[in-house]
């Protein structure tokens, strides 16, 4: 990607006011501005054109060996632009390793798919060495501790008597029924005439 001089100014200008933030004027947000919607084109230009180049390469590819020339060629400028060699890739190259060039973008190719490995089998090891956070587990209610009881609070121990004193008395028993409610006595019989007479 290339620059003009008027770019180039308004992207200095744009660095400098990040290091040393100042207020910026109305035309120098305009032209920040503008430098920004003409990298945003230019970076969709090249998507659009990496796209291009991938779909020739793979036709290429699938008209070998007659296209051998312009496959070679496409490789070549794919992997410029970094390109992964896919294993079609390879085995084409395995295929015509009797041209010179074919041979050393075979070396090269390999190179760079032993590279790819490496660095996915990198990113799985370290998702599993570092696994996420844990959460909290938290009890649910309901299970087996709903169908036991909950137990009952112990009343604390009494603290033991000071020597020399007597134990404070403890609490009064609970009285008996019967001592709250004694039995009634059935009523003694009338006298009669007789006990009547001797009295």
């Amino acid at each position: 990607m290339a620059f003009s001089a008027d770019e180039l100014r308004v992207l200095r200008r744009a660095l400098a006011i990040a290091l040393h933030p100042m207020p910026l004027s109305d035309e120098d947000v305009q032209d920040c501005l503008r430098l920004a919607g003409s990298v945003d084109e230019a970076v969709g230009e090249a998507g659009r054109l990496r796209a291009f180049l991938l779909a020739d390469l793979a036709r290429y590819r699938a008209a070998l060996p007659g296209s051998v020339t312009g496959y070679l060629e496409l490789l070549q400028d794919a992997l410029a632009a970094g390109y992964d060699p896919r294993p079609d890739d390879l085995a084409a190259l395995r295929a015509l390793r009797g041209k010179p060039l074919a041979a050393a973008l075979l070396e090269r190719c390999q190179i760079l798919a032993e590279r790819s490995v490496r660095a996915r089998l990198a990113g799985r090891s370290a998702a599993l060495v570092a696994p996420g956070p844990r959460s909290r587990l938290l009890a649910l209610p309901g299970g087996r501790a709903a169908d036991r009881e909950p137990e009952r609070p112990k009343a604390p121990a009494a603290p033991a008597p000071a020597p020399g004193r007597s134990p404070a008395p403890g609490p009064r028993p609970a009285p008996k029924p019967s001592e709250v409610f004694p039995p009634r006595r059935r009523p003694a019989p009338p006298p009669s005439e007789e006990e009547r007479a001797a009295g």
